[in-house]
């Protein structure tokens, strides 16, 4: 497990297995965010598994598959919403870049492009390419 702190309620990390919740609980976090669609992995990975093992370790568990295609307003508003209501949160897809690119966006609103680009390359994702677009929804 490659968990990768981007502020201290949000941190993203590769597919998690059932066997990283111990650690994940240990570590303190509250909610477990899914941002991997089903069809991309087996079974055992999948989010109803995911989940069963979340909630035994008494944690929260979120699904919001994100697909960059398909990355609206709606999924990007739900990985805000359970940062704020339910942090500290680790999320996950497959590398965590999903996982951080749609936390930029639901936070683009009223953070600088700089403070959300310093936080991805924090966490090793270099995503210079997405100024563009967290400038156009910065509203300061």
């Amino acid at each position: 497990m490659d968990i990768r702190p981007l502020t201290p309620a949000y941190a993203v990390s590769p597919q998690i297995a059932v066997t990283d919740l111990p650690a994940i609980s240990a570590a303190g976090y509250k909610t477990v965010l899914c941002n991997r669609p089903d069809h991309e992995i087996p079974l055992d990975c999948q989010a109803t598994a995911i989940r069963a093992a979340t909630e035994q370790h008494g944690l929260i568990f979120v699904e919001n598959p994100v697909i960059h295609s398909a990355m609206t307003e709606e999924i990007i508003a739900l990985q805000r919403q359970t940062v704020e209501e339910n942090g500290p949160v680790l999320a996950y897809c497959a590398s965590g870049t999903r996982s951080t690119v749609v936390w930029m966006l639901g936070y683009a609103t009223d953070t600088s492009a700089e403070d959300l680009l310093a936080a991805a390359t924090r966490g090793g994702y270099q995503l210079d390419h997405l100024r563009p677009h967290l400038d156009a929804r910065y509203q300061g």
